[in-house]
C-alpha cells in the first residue's frame, strides 16, 4: 500500500524532483502508518499482495481477452439474422472460498458480453447465458481457476 500511496503521489504531483519525492516518502509513511494503525491493515498484507500480484495481471489480462472474444460471438448473433439464440439459465456451485473470489467471479461473468450474474449465494451461482455456447464449462472456466490458485497462493503466506 506504501507503493501505491507513493505512486499516487508522484501521478498527482505530475513531476518527479528530490523535494516532492523525500516529502511524498514522508506522507505516505504517515499514511501508511494511519492505516496500519487504526484500519486494521498491515504489512503482511502488503507481502500477500505483492505475492500474487503477477496473478492478478495475469487474471486481467484473461478477463480482457474473454471479453474481446465475447464481443466478437455475440456481434456473430447480431450480424446473423438466421442464426437463432437458445438463452440458457446456468446453475453451478463453486469451491471458492472468500466471498471476495466469489464476487470476483461473479463481476467477471457480468462484465462478459453474453453472460450476467443472476443471483450469488453461499457458493451457489446462477447465471443467464444469452447462448447455450456461453454456458458451456462455466463451472470449471480459466477465472474460477486463477481465482483459485491466488486463494491457495494467500492462505500459504
Amino acid at each position: 500500500m506504501f507503493v501505491a500511496f507513493l505512486v499516487l503521489w508522484i501521478i498527482f504531483n505530475g513531476r518527479i524532483t528530490l523535494e516532492i519525492l523525500l516529502i511524498g516518502i514522508l506522507l505516505c509513511a504517515a499514511l501508511f502508518a494511519f492505516c496500519c494503525k487504526f484500519l486494521d491493515y498491515s504489512v503482511s498484507r502488503d507481502l500477500k499482495l505483492y505475492r500474487i500480484l503477477p496473478m492478478i495481471i495475469q487474471y486481467v489480462v484473461i478477463l480482457i481477452v474473454e471479453i474481446l472474444k465475447a464481443n466478437r460471438q455475440v456481434f456473430h448473433f447480431i450480424i446473423t439474422p438466421t442464426y437463432q439464440v437458445e438463452p440458457k439459465l446456468v446453475h453451478f456451485t463453486s469451491g471458492l472460498k472468500t466471498e471476495f473470489a466469489r464476487v470476483v467471479l461473479a463481476n467477471s461473468i457480468t462484465l462478459t458480453p453474453g453472460t450476467i450474474t443472476v443471483n450469488l449465494e453461499g457458493n451457489e451461482f446462477y447465471v443467464h447465458c444469452l447462448d447455450r455456447e456461453f454456458a458451456e464449462g462455466m463451472e470449471d472456466s480459466i477465472f474460477v481457476k486463477l481465482l483459485e490458485k491466488m486463494e491457495a497462493a494467500v492462505d500459504h503466506v
